[in-house]
């Protein structure tokens, strides 16, 4: 019983490092999606020491490199989202299944 316990708990601990993964993703893809809006906010800032039409060869490439950016981030904060919700399943399953360790997982 007591070896069964241990790798109920092992079990637990391993979906809570994948857990933590996730979390780090889902950091990373919020710093992702805040690097264009600092961007775009530093531009905007200094708008009125340059004319658009004349940089605009620059504004054109930098704002469809801040669409993929944000397009990323979003994908990386949804995915971990995901991946989150269906480790808490996971951890629900092994409360649910073992039932003597489950009151200590919390």
């Amino acid at each position: 019983m007591n070896k069964i316990d241990s790798m109920v708990i092992n079990e637990v601990e391993f979906v809570l490092a994948e857990m933590r993964t996730a979390l780090s993703v889902m950091r990373t893809g919020i710093a992702v999606l805040a690097l264009p809006l600092s961007v775009m906010s530093l531009l905007i800032a200094t708008s009125k020491y340059y004319n658009v039409l004349n940089v605009l060869h620059f504004l054109i490439p930098l704002g469809a490199l801040n669409l993929i950016l944000i397009i990323f981030g979003v994908y990386l904060i949804i995915r971990s989202i995901i991946r989150m919700r269906r480790y808490d399943r996971i951890i629900l399953e092994i409360k649910l299944k073992h039932s003597s360790i489950g009151k200590f997982i919390d």
